[in-house]
């Protein structure tokens, strides 16, 4: 049995120790009136008039106990609930009864917001990226926007081209210019490379916690030019002497901004001086012999028939077994395959009709080209791992940024350079 003041029959006589100067209802040890339901013909739902209204009592239309929520809603505010449709209304604070202020006189009161469930989210469709609020852009199987990244492609083939069959020296600069711009994006990946602590408060290499890496850009960029002019003028020891020189610039121009984190920037200057300037070189070598452009050629052709046949395998199989999923997890085993078959059949052909060689030559240098294009791959995303950044930058609409084409390209370099030394 209740005989609370919260349920059942109110008791008819107040408990000991209740106010003798308040109304029933507002004395916390007062009693209630009757609720609602216990009235006869008490309103219910939306009506309009408050059931407080209809009950004896007071004349001003307040009940016995007035509204048992005063106590639990604060004052001034008017609730119409969802659920048990019952209107559960109180006075403002500040303002009498009578202001005006009940909700028969059109006085300040709310109702509850109307609860609604959220809007279902439609998938996304297959072959599509949306990204918020965004238009949905088109992009294939691949994750990149193919016809973008061939319209991209077919340019820049076609400025290289133009310089190695007409002025040679033309492609000097844009090899120069291609280092350039991957030299200012691998600086702004190095920067935003900030050094986190672990719970012990320490850092790697104790470097500072919020600081990027700063690679001298000026020494590099100028040796860069130096490196590549003494490769195309000297061959391959100018190559090696102007490498040697950048370096201890590096060095020196890094002694100058003092010895914080001195070994951290010092090492990634000397690792940007032999992973552009020093690699993209040896494309500079091959253009110093007599049939030079057509190396060049030989070499473009090679890494990006690897690039195509692995994308087209990789796609058209579905790439289910994975070569390096913790590093690179787009890149498969099937596709590599087709990479490999597709650059030795286009060295076979490029080596006989252009460079006078064996087929078999050909097939070695295109099976090595693709080989090392995917390590080289594979190293640029280790890299972007370690600095958390998914592409180096945005420069390139379907490719990313300047090293993110340049980075098969590097590491193939020296090896088909080598090769092709070697065999004719």
């Amino acid at each position: 049995m209740n005989d609370s003041t919260w349920g059942g029959t109110p008791p008819a006589d107040p408990p000991a120790g209740a106010h003798p100067d308040l109304p029933p209802g507002h004395d916390p040890y007062g009693s209630y009136g009757a609720w609602p339901e216990q009235v006869p013909d008490a309103p219910t739902g939306y009506d309009a008039a408050p059931y407080d209204a209809v009950r004896p009592g007071r004349p001003d239309g307040h009940g016995d106990g007035a509204i048992r929520a005063q106590q639990h809603f604060p004052a001034g505010v008017g609730v119409r609930t969802q659920d048990d449709h019952t209107q559960v209304l109180s006075p403002i604070a500040g303002h009498d009864p009578d202001d005006g202020s009940r909700p028969d006189a059109g006085g300040p009161f709310h109702e509850e917001p109307v609860r609604r469930d959220p809007a279902p989210v439609e998938a996304p469709r297959e072959g599509r990226v949306v990204t918020g609020d965004q238009p949905a852009k088109p992009v294939g199987k691949a994750g990149r926007n193919l016809p973008q990244a061939i319209g991209v492609g077919v340019a820049l083939g076609g400025v290289i081209v133009a310089s190695l069959l007409t002025v040679q020296v033309l492609f000097v600069g844009v090899v120069l210019l291609a280092v350039l711009v991957g030299l200012w994006e691998l600086a702004g990946a190095f920067g935003r490379a900030e050094a986190v602590a672990d719970a012990a408060g320490r850092t790697a290499q104790g470097a500072t916690v919020g600081r990027g890496i700063r690679i001298p850009v000026i020494p590099l960029a100028v040796g860069s030019a130096a490196m590549l002019i003494a490769a195309y003028a000297r061959g391959a020891q100018g190559l090696a002497v102007a490498t040697a020189l950048t370096a201890v610039a590096v060095m020196i121009w890094r002694m100058t901004e003092g010895p914080e984190d001195f070994l951290r920037d010092m090492t990634a200057g000397v690792f940007t001086v032999f992973y552009l300037p020093f690699l993209a070189g040896f494309a500079v070598l091959m253009l110093g012999d007599d049939d030079g452009a057509k190396r060049v050629l030989t070499f473009i052709i090679l890494v990006v028939c690897a690039d195509t046949g692995a994308y087209a395998a990789g796609v058209i199989s579905g790439g289910r077994h994975k070569m390096a999923p913790t590093i690179s997890p787009g890149k498969s085993w099937e596709g590599f395959a087709g990479g490999v078959i597709l650059a030795a059949a286009a060295g076979a052909l490029c080596v006989m009709s252009m460079l006078d060689g064996a087929w078999w030559q050909g097939a070695v240098v295109g099976v090595a080209a693709a080989a090392v294009s995917a390590l080289g791959d594979l190293a640029e995303s280790m890299i972007k791992r370690d600095l958390k950044v998914k592409d180096m930058g945005s420069l390139l609409p379907g490719h990313g940024g300047v090293m993110d084409r340049l980075d098969s390209l590097l590491a193939a370099a020296p090896v088909v350079w080598l090769l092709l030394a070697a065999f004719v």
